[in-house]
């Protein structure tokens, strides 16, 4: 188990601000910088029945681990000829990153008005 979460550790070590930020890419005279929201978590356990008050002592040790992650594109920084740098919002990104909010919004709403109507 300790040697998986080393391994799993040394891969990750460099996870960071390249992964938000893509290589820079030129289109049509203009410079693309991808821009994306990246996430990973991992996280692992194990029992190996020392120390509890086991009845049976043909008791197993058990371990186990898992992780995962997502990457949410956000859009783009674009450079034109001029020197003028903007964001390019993903529209589609942008709205299911924001589909929680809205929702989370709209029952505190909710909930104050029924407050009020009693």
């Amino acid at each position: 188990m300790t040697e998986a979460l080393s391994s799993l550790a040394e891969t990750f070590k460099n996870v960071g601000v390249s992964r938000a930020y893509g290589p820079a890419i030129k289109v049509d005279g203009e410079e693309l910088i991808p821009v994306a929201l990246v996430s990973f978590g991992f996280g692992g356990g194990g029992n190996s029945g020392a120390g509890t008050a086991a009845v049976d002592s043909s008791q197993d040790s058990a371990a186990g681990g898992g992780g995962g992650g997502f990457v949410l594109p956000l859009g783009v920084y674009s450079r034109n000829g001029s020197g003028h740098v903007t964001f390019r919002p993903n529209t589609i990104a942008l709205l299911a990153g924001l589909a929680p909010l809205v929702c989370a919004v709209g029952y505190t709403v909710r909930g104050i008005l029924r407050a009020q109507r009693r």
